[in-house]
């Protein structure tokens, strides 16, 4: 299994970017599928964006052509770049880990974004 650790969440303007990271300690981080959700206040929690164990990559509408998701096996971390950033786009942003067969599933500890006007 592996423990997941977001950071890289903050305080930014609108139009501007920001990219968060997602480390994972423990063993076994290329057999997970990693993703990224977001929770704002009043709302559920919904899918960001999701890349699996190859190099598959899955979106929300409200991301596509604006945020990226990325793995580096090497390191052990799923990155968001989030550009063009949007007021709506505040929440707490968390990082999951996933491995199906198995049935297991990992959440981070979330990072809170807050975009301003």
């Amino acid at each position: 299994q592996v423990q997941l650790v977001e950071s890289g969440g903050g305080l930014v303007q609108s139009g501007g970017s920001l990219r968060l990271s997602c480390a994972a300690s423990g063993s076994s981080f290329s057999s997970y599928v990693m993703g990224w959700y977001r929770q704002a206040p009043g709302k559920h929690r919904e899918l960001v964006a999701r890349i699996h164990i190859g190099v598959s990559t899955e979106y929300a509408d409200f991301g596509k052509g604006r945020f990226t998701i990325t793995r580096d096996n090497a390191k052990n971390t799923v990155y968001l770049q989030m550009n063009s950033l949007k007021p709506e786009d505040t929440a707490v942003y968390y990082c999951n880990a996933r491995r199906i067969v198995i049935s297991v599933e990992v959440w981070g500890l979330g990072a809170q974004e807050t975009v301003s006007i």
